[in-house]
């Protein structure tokens, strides 16, 4: 059985601003982020992970390097884009405040109808390039690793997107799961010729601190 362990990177200063990121925009990880690292790796050093991937969008990029050269055993580390942030186009920079301003229809398709959300109205990626570029790499390293536990670090939308859809979640029920938060740990095991199965969602416990809507996608 493939045991995945997701993380969500670190807090920026984007997310503390509300600002939306994506797959182009980024921002330094706070220094309270790197404290965090630590409580994550602790948390895994016992999981035996045998390989870890990452985003290489600098935010969870960092986050990995931090998690992987804490973890024991010195598993190896690789960057791929296909678990980069979902493309959010005209929207990457901006505050929350201002997209819902100026994008109103898309930004309420964005929040109430994800079953639509495929980047109309602001040159966005949307949801079906996007889940389709994570689900290739998700069946390569459970077909290549069966036997393994595996860390990926990635984002915020490209996270819920991708796991939701590996484990049959309809788009529009998507927001049931709950939110991802910054640093947070999802487990999903796959055994050969079986489905995803869910284990832990959105797992914060380790950080000991309340989760809010700064630190919550």
């Amino acid at each position: 059985m493939t045991t995945f362990y997701f993380v969500r990177h670190g807090q920026t200063e984007w997310n503390l601003e509300k600002r939306f990121q994506g797959k182009h925009g980024d921002s330094p990880l706070l220094q309270t982020s790197y404290e965090d690292m630590e409580k994550v790796a602790d948390f895994l050093k016992d999981k035996n992970i045998a390989r870890v991937y990452a985003s290489p969008l600098k935010r969870a990029r960092v986050t990995a390097e931090e998690i992987t050269k804490a973890l024991p055993n010195n598993p190896e580390l690789s960057l791929h884009s296909n678990i980069a942030e979902v493309g959010l186009g005209e929207w990457e920079g901006q505050l929350k405040e201002d997209v819902m301003r100026n994008y109103p229809e898309a930004y309420d398709t964005y929040r109430n109808h994800l079953e639509d959300f495929e980047g109309q109205g602001f040159d966005g990626e949307g949801y079906t390039k996007a889940v389709a570029r994570f689900k290739r790499l998700i069946e390569e390293i459970a077909e290549e690793r069966p036997n393994d536990s595996v860390l990926l670090v990635a984002h915020g939308l490209i996270l819920t997107f991708g796991m939701s859809a590996i484990l049959g979640v309809p788009r529009n029920e998507i927001r049931s799961l709950g939110g991802l938060s910054n640093t947070s740990t999802t487990t999903i095991e796959k055994a050969p010729g079986a489905d995803y199965k869910l284990v832990k969602w959105n797992e914060t416990d380790y950080l000991g601190k309340k989760q809010d809507a700064k630190t919550t996608i």
